[in-house]
């Protein structure tokens, strides 16, 4: 990771997951399974999870947004999008509220918490397409 994007990491409040990212585990992470049955299993575990309290929930738009209350207040949307049958991308955005424009790396260190929590539910297929 170059310079720039470290300090980037640790001084910005916000993170988010892209197909080509510098960082791997900001890299977008592929699952088989479709839209709905990942809403399926998704939306329950957030929402039964004590840290999270979700915002809004588009089916739709593919998006789940929730505040994570562990430690600092993060408000996060996940977008899950079909790509191919049995083939779903999920990216994670993730900006901590703070009085200060940076949180030292916390929506960074977030991302994968979250991907990690979403791998026990969906059979993860890697982070290329």
């Amino acid at each position: 990771m170059a310079f720039r994007d470290t300090l980037n990491k640790n001084f910005n409040n916000h993170s988010e997951t892209r197909d080509k990212h510098s960082d791997p585990a900001l890299q977008t992470h592929y699952f088989k399974t479709t839209k709905d049955k990942a809403f399926e299993k998704l939306e329950p575990l957030f929402r039964n999870m004590k840290e999270c309290q979700i915002v809004g929930v588009s089916k739709d738009h593919g998006e789940i947004s929730f505040n994570y209350k562990a430690g600092r207040k993060v408000f996060v949307i996940m977008t899950i999008i079909m790509v191919k049958p049995y083939r779903t991308a999920i990216d994670i955005s993730a900006t901590t509220e703070s009085a200060i424009p940076f949180d030292f790396g916390y929506s960074h260190k977030l991302i994968p918490k979250l991907y990690g929590m979403i791998k026990k539910e969906l059979d993860f297929v890697g982070i290329k397409e």
